[in-house]
């Protein structure tokens, strides 16, 4: 069973943590939130997220994927939090899934994953990087690298997220379900 962490920062975009959460756990994954504190997590709109657990928790752990939801100020947060730049560089050196939505790919080119690599995101968070090879579809897919553009791509992103660990059968089938 493959399992995710999603980090999450006061401020995240709740559409992006929530549908993400759950689409993947719909897939039979383990997915942990951990916040980067201990207190509930007040997201970008005020809606109260209760991570499962505190990112200090987790640090020693292995995650086949990490997802990063974007959001104001959540995603400054993320780029603030030096656990956070080194988790990244860690699991993209261990080859493992570096994903991010939002204005969240800013998170991973901060970290120096996104140089000559393609990426996208919420429009003008990635034009202060300058050698990120910018996309505009709703996901951008480079290696194990992958951005979505923000709340009304969270679905696609989280399906895409699913066929890359579990497969196409298993991302087909969670779709069926949702009636898309």
């Amino acid at each position: 069973m493959h399992k995710v962490l999603v980090p999450l920062a006061q401020g995240c975009e709740e559409i992006e943590a929530v549908t993400v959460i759950d689409i993947l756990r719909r897939a039979g994954m383990t997915v942990v939130s951990a916040g980067l504190d201990d207190q509930p997590v007040r997201a970008s709109r005020g809606v109260t997220l209760i991570p499962d657990t505190t990112l200090d928790t987790l640090l020693q752990q292995n995650f086949d994927m990490i997802v990063l939801p974007g959001g104001q100020p959540g995603t400054n947060k993320l780029k603030a939090d030096q656990r956070i730049i080194e988790l990244l560089q860690k699991m993209s050196k261990q080859g493992r899934y570096v994903t991010a939505i939002c204005a969240a790919p800013s998170v991973l080119a901060t970290a120096g994953l996104l140089d000559g690599k393609q990426a996208t995101g919420f429009p003008g968070t990635l034009d202060p990087y300058p050698r990120v090879l910018q996309q505009h579809n709703a996901v951008a897919e480079d290696e194990k690298l992958i951005t979505s553009r923000g709340p009304g791509t969270a679905m696609d992103f989280a399906l895409t997220l699913v066929e890359r660990l579990e497969g196409k059968a298993k991302r087909q089938e969670v779709e069926a379900g949702l009636q898309r």
